[in-house]
C-alpha cells in the first residue's frame, strides 16, 4: 500500500466483510486487495468495535435466536391449549 492512499468506505466495508462474514484470513484478504493487514484490522475495529464488543454482539444475537425459538414454542403450546379448551367446551355435560 502506498503511503497516504485513501479507500472508500464501501471498499473498507467489503474488505472487512470478507474477513468477518465469509471467514477469509486477514492476511489473505489483505494480500489479494493490496492493503496491509494492519489497515484491515483497523477497519474491522472501526466497523465492529473491539473483540469484546463483537463477542457481546454475538452473545446478543444468540440470545435473540434462543428467545425467538422459545416464543414460537410457547405460541404453539398456546394454540394447542386454545383448541383443547374449545373442544372440551363443546362436549355435552
Amino acid at each position: 500500500m502506498s503511503k497516504g492512499k485513501r479507500y472508500t468506505e464501501e471498499f473498507k466495508t467489503e474488505a472487512v466483510r470478507q474477513v468477518v462474514d465469509r471467514g477469509y484470513p486477514v492476511d489473505e484478504v489483505a494480500g489479494r486487495l493490496g492493503i496491509s493487514a494492519k489497515s484491515l484490522y483497523k477497519w474491522r475495529s472501526d466497523l465492529y468495535g473491539t473483540k469484546q464488543q463483537r463477542n457481546q454482539t454475538t452473545d446478543h444475537q444468540a440470545e435473540m435466536v434462543r428467545l425467538k425459538a422459545q416464543l414460537k414454542r410457547v405460541e404453539e403450546e398456546r394454540d394447542i391449549l386454545k383448541k383443547a379448551a374449545r373442544y372440551f367446551a363443546s362436549l355435552p355435560e
